[in-house]
Parts: structure tokens; C-alpha cells; sequence
């Protein structure tokens, strides 16, 4: 089981680059590297909420339970 993580392709879809994104939500681009491949152990709920409102979707668009 194990939770995956698909801000590359919201990203993608809304053509937005890693650097743009970090800039918008206020947070380093290492770490949005980090939560963008997979890599994270846990994300804030305010970081998930800024996400979504920059990107206009909503959480189950960017995290997603494959079991």
C-alpha cells in the first residue's frame, strides 16, 4: 500500500514550472522537488491547501492511494 503522489502531472496540465509553483505556495524548490517525486514522508495540510488553490484542483487530484 502506499500513497502516490501526481503534482507532476497537475503540473504539467496546468504548465506551471517546479520554480513558478515554489515561488506562488512560498516554499523552497528542494522541497517541492522532494514532494513532486514522491520522496516526501508527510505534507501539511496548509501545503496541500496552497497547492491546491494555485492549481485549482482538488487534493485527490494530487495524491492518490494505490493499494
Amino acid at each position: 500500500m502506499s500513497i502516490i503522489v501526481n503534482l507532476d502531472v497537475m503540473m504539467a496540465k496546468r504548465k506551471i514550472s517546479l520554480n513558478e509553483l515554489s515561488e506562488k505556495v512560498d516554499i523552497t524548490p528542494a522541497n517541492l522537488s522532494i514532494l513532486k517525486t514522491g520522496k516526501a514522508k508527510a505534507i501539511r495540510f496548509s501545503t496541500l491547501e496552497a497547492l491546491c488553490k494555485e492549481l485549482n484542483c482538488q487534493p485527490g487530484d494530487i495524491l492518490a492511494f494505490e493499494n
